[in-house]
């Protein structure tokens, strides 16, 4: 075994040496020249010359392994682990080399983990359907995947662009949805095609800076899978209700047939009752159903906003916060009241206190907005996704046409409907509608 000599002990030998050599030099020349002042003269000027060669050939090796690990340490600062020191002493400073290179394997491995890593997360998000897109804090794109490449610029890169420009070259539904900050549904309609998103938007400190993300979910497939399956479950019901109806009204018909072959009209009365209750009852059903398809084209009116709003409160109770003096708006009165008082509806079934749900009115030169807010339960991801399907209801006795039928409404006057959820509980359904007079 190599023995082991620490620095102090190196340096204690050196210095006893030294000084052994010094006396020794010293009392020889005494001894020849019998004069001591002599003696120590010459000692002197052959000792120092000596003392330092000897300390320089000994420092040499020292100063070398420090320049090393100074510039080994300087190649971590740069993210260069790749360099290794040998390990030519055994003391401290080969305990030092020794923990360096500990530490650079330590860091080359770390790297190539989080290199792998990092690349088992990129590719996770360049192949996610998601659109997902960071900027800066001058909204300039620092990272894309391949989904919101194809959304915004054709699959052609955008890192590096300004993410406003790319929004203005987009629908101004898309535009205004994003930088509203929505954090919901919203609707786009493309050459006929209504195109329907979910957008999260979420801001965070990174290194000091701001940046924003922001995520685009396309609802359209699902949205249209989901329009097959309930059309076909729509099908379904109608049968059902129309075999319920029209089996016992069959029934009731042959037997009044029967009753009256027999002259027994005294019982037909109750019979044509009955067949009058279940007409009734199935005219009821489809007309219910035929007014969603049958929406009329929306009469565009100029109305007093404030009276308007005023007067939707007494039929169905909310806080309105709207200016007295706000403008008039564009709209059909009555398809609007019906879109209004369907969603206070829903709000005061929310399981909202009454003293929370308040319609909120503002304008700016384009847009007329509505903001309808509650404190109930909220809508869950999978709601939030469905609300806007025909005949898709939570509610067990629900048709699951006031929604569709609102959105409907809004759409035909040209806006747009939002859904998101509130911070601390409740939802916020925004109607955005163009605020401008009849063509």
């Amino acid at each position: 075994m190599k023995l082991k000599l620490t620095l102090e002990a190196q340096l204690t030998i050196l210095t006893f040496t030294l000084v052994l050599s010094i006396i020794f030099v010293t009392a020889s020349l005494h001894y020849w020249l019998d004069n001591i002042a002599l003696a120590v003269l010459f000692s002197a000027a052959l000792i120092i010359p000596a003392s330092f060669a000897v300390l320089r050939f000994y420092m040499n090796p020292i100063n070398r392994i420090l320049v090393a690990l100074n510039d080994g340490f300087h190649n971590f600062l740069d993210n260069d682990f790749s360099v290794s020191i040998a390990k030519i002493r055994n003391d401290e400073l080969g305990d030092l080399i020794e923990t360096y290179n500990k530490v650079g394997t330590a860091l080359r491995n770390e790297r190539v983990y989080l290199y792998q890593r990092e690349l088992l997360l990129d590719t996770v998000i360049q192949t996610t359907p998601l659109s997902l897109v960071l900027t800066d804090d001058s909204h300039t794109i620092i990272y894309s995947n391949s989904a919101a490449r194809k959304l915004f610029n054709q699959g052609k890169a955008i890192n590096g662009y300004q993410f406003d420009k790319l929004l203005d070259a987009l629908p101004t539904s898309f535009n205004r949805a994003v930088k509203s900050e929505l954090n919901g549904l919203f609707t786009v309609s493309e050459k006929e095609i209504n195109k329907t998103y979910h957008l999260t938007q979420n801001r965070f400190l990174l290194n000091g800076r701001q940046h924003q993300l922001y995520l685009f979910k396309s609802l359209t497939k699902e949205i249209n899978r989901q329009e097959v399956n309930i059309w076909k479950k729509v099908i379904r019901l109608i049968s059902h209700e129309l075999n319920n109806s029209l089996a016992p009204i069959s029934s009731l018909a042959h037997s009044g047939q029967l009753l009256s072959q027999r002259d027994q009209l005294t019982k037909l009365d109750g019979i044509f009752s009955t067949i009058e209750e279940r007409a009734k009852y199935l005219q009821h059903f489809i007309e219910g159903y035929a007014e969603f398809a049958r929406l009329p084209k929306p009469r565009i009116q100029r109305i007093e906003t404030f009276q308007f709003l005023n007067s939707l409160a007494k039929i169905k109770q909310f806080r309105l916060i709207c200016d007295e003096n706000a403008p008039p708006l564009y709209c059909d009165p009555s398809q609007l009241q019906q879109v209004i008082i369907n969603l206070i509806k829903n709000a005061h079934e929310s399981g909202s206190e009454i003293e929370a749900i308040e319609l909120i009115a503002n304008s700016n030169a384009d847009t007329f907005e509505i903001q309808i807010n509650d404190r109930g339960k909220g809508m869950s991801d999978k709601n939030l996704s469905n609300a806007l399907l025909p005949f898709y209801s939570t509610k067990s006795e629900g048709t699951g046409l006031g929604l569709p039928l609102c959105r409907e409404i809004v759409e035909a006057h040209g806006g747009r409907m939002m859904f998101n959820n509130r911070n601390n509980g409740g939802l916020k359904i925004t109607l955005a509608i163009p605020n401008k007079k009849p063509e």
